[in-house]
Parts: C-alpha cells; sequence; structure tokens
C-alpha cells in the first residue's frame, strides 16, 4: 500500500502555497494580515535545504516556464493557528504518477520519513492526488508532500509531455506536530 495525498479538507495552506511560486528561498510570503511570520526567514532557509526536495526521479526537470526559480519558500499566516511554513519545488516528469510515488516512498523511506495514510474513509490512492511523509528533526515536526495537483499555480507549469508536480516540506512555525502539522485532519 503506497501512501495517499492529502485530501482537499486536510491541506491546510495547500492553496496559499500553490499561488506562492515566486517567494523565493529565504522569502517569506504572508498570507493574510497577521504577522505571525516575522522571523521565520532562517527557518525557512532550513526547510528549503531538505534534500529530498533536490531529489528527483530519473528524467524530471522543472516546467519549462520555471527553469531556475528552483526552491520557493512561504509562510501563510491566516490567524486561524499558527503560522505553516513551507518549501517547495515544481517539477515536470515525463512517466507516470506511480514512477514518481515509487521514487519519493523510496527517498522518503532512507531518509527517516513514515508514510501517513488518509484514514478517512474512500480516500483515493496516492497516484490521484499525491502522498505524504512525516519525521521529526532537531525536535521540528515535518512533513513532505508530493502533489499533482498543480492547477493553481500561476502562471500553470507548462509541460510538454508527462505530468507536473510539487514536492514539499513544511512545519508549523513553532514546529509542533499539532493539526496545522499533520496530513489528515
Amino acid at each position: 500500500m503506497s501512501p495517499t495525498p492529502p485530501s482537499a479538507r486536510a491541506r491546510v495552506g495547500l492553496a496559499a502555497a500553490l499561488v506562492l511560486p515566486a517567494a523565493f528561498l529565504g522569502a517569506c510570503s504572508v498570507v493574510g494580515g497577521a504577522d505571525g511570520c516575522r522571523g521565520t526567514a532562517g527557518d525557512l532557509k532550513r526547510l528549503a535545504t531538505q534534500s529530498v526536495l533536490g531529489s528527483a526521479p530519473a528524467g524530471a526537470t522543472a516546467p519549462s516556464n520555471y527553469r531556475g526559480v528552483g526552491v520557493t519558500t512561504g509562510c501563510d499566516d491566516d490567524s486561524s493557528g499558527k503560522p505553516r511554513l513551507h518549501a517547495d519545488r515544481l517539477y515536470a516528469f515525463p512517466g507516470k504518477r506511480v514512477d514518481i510515488i515509487a521514487h519519493y516512498t523510496a527517498t522518503a523511506a532512507a531518509a527517516g520519513w513514515r508514510p501517513e495514510y488518509d484514514p478517512g474513509p474512500g480516500a483515493p490512492d496516492a497516484t490521484v492526488e499525491g502522498a505524504c511523509w512525516t519525521r521529526t528533526a532537531k525536535g521540528r515536526h515535518l512533513l513532505l508532500t508530493v502533489d499533482f495537483r498543480t492547477g493553481g499555480y500561476s502562471p500553470a507549469p507548462k509541460v510538454s509531455k508527462g505530468i507536473a508536480y510539487e514536492v514539499s516540506v513544511g512545519t508549523t512555525s513553532d514546529g509542533s506536530g499539532g493539526g496545522e502539522a499533520s496530513c489528515w485532519h
């Protein structure tokens, strides 16, 4: 059984993460008007150095209109909980979704990430939306997601052959494993 993705109801901040691709490494983009993102630049830089963000299946490249962008970072603070920090990278892959999930399942396991499965009834297979893993590093609870739902990016990723996907490492601003740092709510 492969990991299944966070469902639409479970992805806190996904919509915001998808519209912030221009927030480059070290930048702190704030969604909403709260100031919970102040002082998070160092944490964002550390998230951006997660090696899994640079790990991709053979043949994966940046979408043609995102070449040179690399890892982007953001801080989403809508004042309904702890701000969510994330580092993201877009890829274009000429193969199948199952190959992407297999790659990240092996890569995540080798780096100590644990798969997290959607406990919801009727949860989709990982090849429909993506997959999620968790781990704790230096006292900080981290989420690794692979997401095939890239339609919210502006501009939309241009892929000549195959599919676009996003790989993301996220956490809450305080690093806790609370509801904002879980694949499933």
